[in-house]
C-alpha cells in the first residue's frame, strides 16, 4: 500500500516536529485537522481529551508504538479507532467518535438493517463493526478500522475476511480525506470491498452529504474507483420542526455488490433501495446527535 501523499494530507496542520501540543481547529480553520508528533502514549492520550475534532494524525509512530497504543487503549477503555496505519511512514491517523460522527454511520447502518430485515436476509449479512484489517500482504503492518462494516456471511468468514460494505463517517474529516480512506479500502483489500458510502456533516452549512463509491475498470484496464452516487441532505432549521430538503436521492446499493450473487426476485431480493423519507429520518438523527 501507498503511503499518504501531501495532497491527502493537505487539509491537516502540522505541529512543531517538538511540541505534542495540536493546532487548534477553531471555527476560522474548517476543514483543518490538528497534526501531531509522537512521543509517548499518555501524550497522546491527553491531546485526544483536549481536542474538539473526530480526526487527529499522530506522525513518528513505530510497529512498537502502535502495539503499545493498542494495549493502553484496551486497558483504559479508549474508544478511538485507528483510522488508518502507514508503517512505511509512520503516520497514524485515529478517529475520535463524537455523537454526531457515531451516528452519521451508525444510522445509516440502521436504514441499511431495515431493508435486510424486508427481504428476509438479516441471517445472511454479517456485520463486521469496526475491527481491523491489514492490507493485503502486510498481515502485521498497515491496516485500519472502518466505521461500520459487513458482508455476506456465507462468502465472508473468518477473521480476516474483507467486508463488501464499508461506510466512512467524517464531520471534521474532510471530504479529500475521506476519499482517502475509500481509497484505501478498495486498494488494502486487493478490492474484495465493493461499496464504500462516505458521509460527511457540515454543521456549518447545515448539510449532510451522502457519497457511494464502486469500481469499474479504466482505459488501462485497472479497476479504480468510480463515484456513483452523491446525496446531499440539507435542513431547514427555520422550520418548526425543522425540515430536511434530500437532493438526488434514493440511495441504492447493488444487491450483486453486496452478496456477491445474483438477486433472486421469486425470494422478494432486490437492489437495497433507502428511500428519500428513510434519508430524512437519517439526518434528524445525526442533527439530534449535534452539538
Amino acid at each position: 500500500m501507498s503511503t499518504p501523499t501531501s495532497a491527502e494530507l493537505a487539509s491537516a496542520t502540522p505541529s512543531s516536529p517538538a511540541s505534542m501540543n495540536p493546532t487548534p481547529a477553531g471555527p476560522e480553520q474548517a476543514g483543518e485537522t490538528p497534526t501531531i508528533k509522537f512521543t509517548h502514549v499518555e501524550d497522546v492520550f491527553r491531546v485526544i481529551d483536549s481536542i474538539s475534532t473526530d480526526y487527529l494524525t499522530i506522525t513518528n509512530v513505530s510497529s512498537s508504538d502502535l502495539d503499545q497504543l493498542d494495549h493502553e487503549r484496551e486497558k483504559q477503555g479508549r474508544k478511538f479507532r485507528v483510522r488508518r496505519y502507514h508503517s512505511d511512514s509512520g503516520i497514524l491517523i485515529i478517529s475520535i467518535p463524537s455523537a454526531v460522527h457515531e451516528a452519521l454511520h451508525r444510522e445509516l447502518e440502521v436504514c441499511f438493517h431495515r431493508q435486510l430485515f424486508r427481504q428476509g436476509l438479516d441471517r445472511s449479512w454479517r456485520s463486521m463493526g469496526s475491527r481491523r484489517l491489514h492490507a493485503s500482504g502486510q498481515p502485521n503492518r498497515d491496516g485500519g478500522e472502518g466505521d461500520s462494516a459487513g458482508g455476506p456471511s456465507a462468502a465472508r468468514r473468518g477473521p480476516g475476511s474483507w467486508p463488501t460494505l464499508v461506510i466512512e463517517a467524517g464531520a471534521s474529516e474532510t471530504l479529500p480525506q475521506l476519499r482517502a480512506d475509500m481509497r484505501w479500502w478498495f486498494s488494502a483489500s486487493a478490492h474484495e470491498v465493493k461499496i464504500v458510502l462516505l458521509a460527511k456533516f457540515d454543521q456549518q452549512q447545515q448539510v449532510i452529504i451522502i457519497e457511494r463509491w464502486e469500481e469499474e475498470q479504466g482505459g488501462n484496464a485497472l479497476l479504480e474507483p468510480v463515484r456513483r452516487q452523491e446525496i446531499t441532505i440539507r435542513r431547514d432549521g427555520t422550520a418548526r420542526p425543522a425540515s430536511y430538503q434530500v437532493t438526488r436521492g434514493a440511495l441504492v446499493l447493488s444487491f450483486q455488490l453486496l452478496f456477491l450473487r445474483t438477486p433472486d426476485p421469486q425470494q422478494g431480493e432486490g437492489d437495497f433501495v433507502i428511500d428519500v423519507p428513510d434519508l430524512q429520518w437519517y439526518a434528524t438523527q445525526v442533527w439530534d446527535s449535534a452539538p
